[in-house]
C-alpha cells in the first residue's frame, strides 16, 4: 500500500486572460520511508507539486491521498525546508528551533532536550544560545533541518535546500540529511536541478516535462547505489551510467517544442 499517492493531480494559475496550466494529470505514489526527487527544467511544476503536498495551495483537480485519505484531513506534521534558511535572526538558534513546539503549545523541557540532542547530532554542539550571524550558511541550513525535525514530521519536503551552499558544503550536507532521514524513517521528496545529487540521495527519480508539468519518466536508483552514502554514491560504476540516461532524457525533454502556456478564457475565445 502507497504511503503518500498523487492521483491525477493538475493546477492552473488563473489570470484575467485565462489560465497557465502548471500541472497535468500528475500522479505518483510514495512507499514510507522511501526518498524520491522531482527533477526536470525551470517551470515545470516541481515546487507547485511541493506546495499542495504541504496544503499551501490547493490543486484544481485530483486527489493527494496519504494512507488512502484526502492529505488534508490528516493530522500527520509534515516538514517543509527551503533554499533559504529563514532563521529569525533576533532569536538564539535554540529559539529558532523551538518555534514549531510553540506555536503548537507543546514546548516543555522535553522539546529542549530533544532540540540540543538534534543540534549535537548535526555537528552544532555548544551554539544553542548563539545568533544565526555567527553561523556559516552550511551551519544555518543544519539548524533549519533539526527545526523541520524537532516537529516529528512524518513527510519531508526538499526544495532545492543545498543550491545556495558551497559544493564541499553541500556534499556534506548530503551525506548528514541522508543519513539522518534513513534513522528517522522519513518520508521525503526532493526539488533539485543537480542529476547528481537526485542519484546521490534518492531511491526513485521523477523526470518532469514543462508546459504544462507531468511526470515524463522514472527512473530506479539501483540498490547498489542507494546503499552508499551520497559521497561514494558519485564514485561507484553505476551512477555514470544512470547519470548519462537522465542526462539524454532532460535534453531531448528540453529540445521539444514549446506549446503555449496560456489558455485564453472563454470572453477572449468569443472575441
Amino acid at each position: 500500500m502507497s504511503f503518500l499517492q498523487l492521483a491525477h493531480v493538475s493546477h492552473h494559475y488563473f489570470s484575467k486572460k485565462g489560465y497557465t496550466k502548471a500541472l497535468d494529470d500528475v500522479s505518483f505514489s510514495i512507499r514510507e520511508g522511501e526518498f524520491i526527487a522531482l527533477l526536470g527544467p525551470s517551470g515545470c511544476g516541481k515546487s507547485t507539486i511541493l506546495s499542495i503536498i504541504a496544503g499551501i495551495m490547493e490543486q484544481t483537480s485530483g486527489n493527494v491521498l496519504l494512507q488512502d485519505k484526502p492529505i488534508r484531513d490528516s493530522e500527520m506534521a509534515i516538514g517543509y525546508m527551503l533554499q533559504q534558511d529563514y532563521l529569525f535572526p533576533w532569536k538564539t538558534i535554540i529559539d529558532n528551533v523551538l518555534l514549531g513546539p510553540k506555536i503548537s503549545k507543546t514546548l516543555g523541557n522535553d522539546s529542549r532536550k530533544l532540540a540540543n540532542e538534534l543540534l549535537n547530532e548535526v555537528g552544532l554542539p555548544g551554539v544553542a544560545e548563539n545568533y544565526p550571524s555567527s553561523l556559516s550558511g552550511g551551519m544555518r541550513q543544519r539548524v533549519a533541518l533539526v527545526r523541520t525535525l524537532i516537529n516529528d514530521p512524518k513527510i519531508l519536503l526538499l526544495d532545492e535546500p543545498f543550491s545556495a551552499l558551497d559544493y564541499q558544503t553541500k556534499l556534506k550536507l548530503e551525506d548528514l540529511v541522508a543519513q539522518l532521514l534513513k534513522t528517522y524513517n522519513k518520508t521525503t521528496i526532493l526539488v533539485t536541478h543537480d542529476i547528481g545529487e537526485a542519484i546521490a540521495m534518492s531511491d526513485k527519480i521523477f523526470i518532469m516535462d514543462a508546459n504544462p508539468g507531468t511526470i515524463a519518466k522514472t527512473f530506479e536508483v539501483p540498490i547498489e547505489l542507494r546503499n552508499e552514502t551520497p559521497f561514494f554514491v558519485r564514485r561507484h560504476p553505476k551512477y555514470q551510467i544512470l547519470f548519462d540516461k537522465i542526462w539524454k532524457e532532460l535534453d531531448t525533454e528540453e529540445n521539444e517544442p514549446v506549446t503555449a502556456k496560456v489558455v485564453a478564457s472563454s470572453d477572449d475565445q468569443e472575441q
